[in-house]
């Protein structure tokens, strides 16, 4: 599963969900939770019921956020998961592995789970539990919002945009986490959507630190997502250079490419890199 750009849609404007299939979005994610009213929570499962029991003419992956576990509606958003079946579930105020076994128990047949890890205090204390139920996740994303409102944070941004230490921090255990339960590691969102330049930079930083796609909260900001975290030629040609050296070379533990000394972690990286090339 393919999972560079994962696009928000507000479970209750079903007028958006064949425009955000049409954005070129690996995903998208139909929105239960904090995009729709309490009011709306009923007219946002009749409308993805609607959508879901219809034959879909695209690959996009469809995920449903459901709401907390602890919340009223959970009972009806697990109802509808079970009736209709989306591809993925994204689940928020996740508690590691803990939140996964109830999530399955109350739903045994689960489809694959995205669990949002870092919406309370104790959720960071539990990130390093995911391995135990990594066959049920598609992957490990975190939150910059719900955060800073648990701990009485006025913000988790300083004023130039950038995650503050305390945020920066939930964002490194995630990336972690991720990758120590060997899922997908999913960057948060990036709220500025009039900021282009300053999303590509957002993208092309999570890119570098290891994260291998991104949330999306509006259309125009898929294509950006995709492009960064889509390798380049160049560094395609050069993890198959890479890959080749070191089968031309059995038994070596480190080579000279290029004028540069590489050895396993090169080619670790190498391998990683063409997998996510499918």
């Amino acid at each position: 599963m393919k999972l560079r750009s994962l696009l928000f849609v507000p479970a209750d404007r079903p007028e958006r969900f064949d425009k955000a299939l049409a954005t070129g979005a690996d995903a998208i994610i139909l929105d239960l939770e904090d995009s729709v009213s309490l009011e709306r929570k009923p007219a946002g499962r009749a409308a993805v019921a609607a959508f879901l029991a219809q034959p879909r003419s695209t690959t996009t992956t469809v995920f449903l956020r459901i709401n907390p576990l602890d919340s009223v509606h959970i009972a009806e958003d697990l109802a509808l998961a079970a009736s209709h079946r989306p591809d993925a579930l994204v689940l928020p105020k996740a508690e590691g592995a803990a939140s996964i076994v109830d999530l399955c128990g109350r739903l045994p047949d689960a489809p694959p789970i995205l669990p949002i890890a870092t919406e309370t205090p104790a959720a960071l204390f539990q990130l390093g539990s995911y391995g135990q139920v990594a066959a049920r996740l598609n992957g490990l994303t975190w939150g910059a919002e719900d955060l800073p409102a648990a701990v009485g944070a006025t913000t988790s941004r300083d004023e130039e945009g950038r995650l503050l230490p305390p945020y920066e921090l939930a964002r490194s255990l995630t990336l972690f986490a991720a990758h120590a339960a060997g899922v997908a590691a999913i960057e948060t969102v990036y709220p500025n959507i009039a900021d282009t330049a300053g999303l590509a930079a957002y993208v092309a930083r999570a890119a570098r630190d290891g994260f291998t796609g991104m949330m999306a909260i509006h259309p125009s900001q898929v294509a950006i997502i995709n492009a960064g975290f889509t390798p380049s030629d160049e560094a395609v040609a050069h993890a198959r250079a890479v890959i080749a050296a070191f089968a031309e070379n059995p038994g070596k533990g480190a080579l000279m490419l290029e004028g540069k000394m590489i050895d396993a972690p090169h080619l670790k990286q190498a391998q990683a890199l063409l997998a996510r090339l499918g």
